[in-house]
């Protein structure tokens, strides 16, 4: 019988090199890429070229649109590229190398295929494992359970959230955050005159080798930091970076946050099977209070989701009795707890999290359930064996499922036989979530790109007015935020656009004057 989900994902296209000779291949580097929102991929690879000895770092940025034309930019890095990183205008990128030398390109005259490095920052012989823009203090949340509103304000809605610093006037200040291996944090921030003031601080007074690390802000304009040594018998560690300007020079301050061990860690039955933690990523860059990790063995893995929760310390009577109690308020403190775990699972080699700014909230996950409405709550696990899943970002249930030419699927004799047969199995070792949830990129260990599109019901039959009223609010979606639409479109059947046209103009005629202007 066909798997659930198992209609929600098929392959749009892939993008080959040109026969290269194997000898070329260097399986051991790490693969980087990244989406814009204008729908510009940026991603490494591992081939080498003939002429040169030594692997020229280059990062190849494609528009998913005409996908032959790739773009391929010599960076400069000496050392391999760890961090790929757009900015919220798709405009920027970051990218930063095993030297610790940080790079921001931007476009020239608006051209996709023209590229120059301007600025950039530098931390010695200090390899980059986490690298983000600050946050400017933009962002919506979608409320699915106002897909049918009329107002744009009500489906759309700006959410309170400071930028991680602001120029005189309240303006967001422009500029990067890294975290390095051995466990510094810097800071680059972009003057208006496009100086650059840098600063770098440890993370924590007891530096220690930070093997992998992820960043997030908070609504209040704090920056956090995850970090880990690569070792599941270690904690997880949280610190809350503050950046500001005193006197014309960046400042930092950090402070340690609750840390946690992985569950897989202290449960007797799993107690030494996944030596390594091999994925640590906030679930949202703005949502600082839930993360997810996965833990790994050389054939397989497990995935826990936690959550940062207030909780009240239970104080003893003693204390009740002595003193007086202010407002019966109880002493709260944060802790994490873990949201969800998976079974025992294939090895992932590659994690994707979605960009959509989902509303969480009780009643829009349950109208997003009734409706099966899905984008933005799925998230992407790719495995060695080539196949891909997609599992809620807060049950890390099954919604969707993919098999790669050489993943088996069950019950599949042909796949063991050529399993044994074949050298190594081809698996994503990148993969990326387009800014709607409805494709998915992945650069396997071939250097190949593929494309995948993902069902926004994953793969349950609609009527077609649902799945116009999904396509649609996310169409307004993209008119709000102005961003490119190209991966809705990758679902519009030629029978839609008609209707859909025509329903996009009428609700763009119902938001006010100021709004249309817009």
């Amino acid at each position: 019988p066909p798997l659930r989900g198992s209609g929600a994902m098929d392959l749009a296209y892939v993008c080959e090199w040109e026969k290269k000779p194997k000898s070329n291949h260097c399986p051991s580097i790490p693969l980087v890429c990244a989406w814009s929102c204008r729908n510009l991929i940026a991603f490494t690879t591992d081939l080498k070229n003939e002429e040169e000895k030594d692997l020229t770092h280059m990062v190849h940025i494609i528009d998913t649109e005409h996908p032959w034309d790739v773009y391929s930019v010599n960076s400069g890095h000496a050392e391999v590229i760890t961090c790929l990183e757009w900015d919220q205008s798709g405009s920027r990128l970051l990218s930063a190398d095993a030297d610790g030398h940080i790079k921001c390109w931007s476009m020239t005259d608006h051209l996709a295929n023209s590229w120059e490095n301007t600025v950039g920052s530098l931390v010695e012989g200090d390899p980059v494992v986490a690298l983000s823009w600050l946050h400017n203090g933009v962002k919506l949340a979608l409320h699915v359970e106002k897909s049918g509103a009329s107002n744009f304000g009500e489906k759309f809605s700006r959410v309170k959230f400071s930028p991680s610093l602001t120029l005189f006037g309240g303006k967001p200040m422009e500029g990067w955050i890294a975290v390095t291996i051995s466990g510094l944090v810097t800071v680059s921030l972009l003057k208006p005159n496009g100086q650059v003031l840098t600063s770098t601080e440890s993370l924590c007074r007891l530096r220690c080798r930070v093997a992998l690390a992820d960043v997030a802000f908070t609504g209040g304009g704090n920056i956090v930091v995850a970090t880990s040594d690569g070792s599941s018998t270690s904690p997880v560690q949280f610190y809350k970076v503050c950046v500001s300007v005193v006197n014309e020079k960046c400042k930092i301050d950090t402070e340690i946050l609750p840390s946690l061990f992985m569950r897989c860690t202290t449960d007797p039955a799993r107690k030494d099977k996944y030596p390594a933690i091999t994925h640590l990523k906030f679930l949202a860059r703005d949502m600082s209070e839930q993360v997810l990790l996965c833990a790994s063995n050389q054939n397989s893995s497990i995935v826990e989701c936690w959550s940062l929760r207030k909780e009240g310390l239970p104080v003893n009577n003693i204390f009740q009795q002595i003193s007086p109690v202010v407002g019966d308020k109880q002493p709260m403190i944060l802790k994490w707890r873990i949201l969800s775990a998976t079974n025992d699972l294939d090895r992932v080699s590659a994690v994707a999290l979605p960009k959509l700014p989902i509303s969480l909230t009780n009643t829009d996950l349950k109208v997003a359930n009734d409706t099966k409405f899905f984008p933005g709550l799925g998230l992407a696990l790719a495995f060695h064996d080539g196949s891909v899943h997609i599992v809620h970002r807060l049950s890390l249930q099954m919604m969707a499922v993919f098999y790669g030419s050489s993943s088996q699927r069950p019950g599949d004799e042909q796949a063991i036989k050529r399993q044994r047969t074949a050298g190594p199995l081809v698996h994503f070792k990148a993969m990326q979530l387009s800014w709607t949830s409805l494709a998915l990129a992945g650069i396997d260990s071939h250097g190949k790109l593929s494309m995948l599109r993902i069902s926004p019901s994953m793969g349950h039959v609609l009527d077609m007015n649902m799945s116009l009223r999904h396509l649609l609010f996310l169409l307004e979606y993209c008119m709000v935020t102005g961003y490119d639409w190209w991966d809705i479109l990758l679902h519009v059947q030629p029978n839609m656009v008609q209707n859909l046209v025509e329903k996009l103009h009428e609700e763009y005629m119902r938001q006010n004057a100021a709004l249309q202007q817009v």
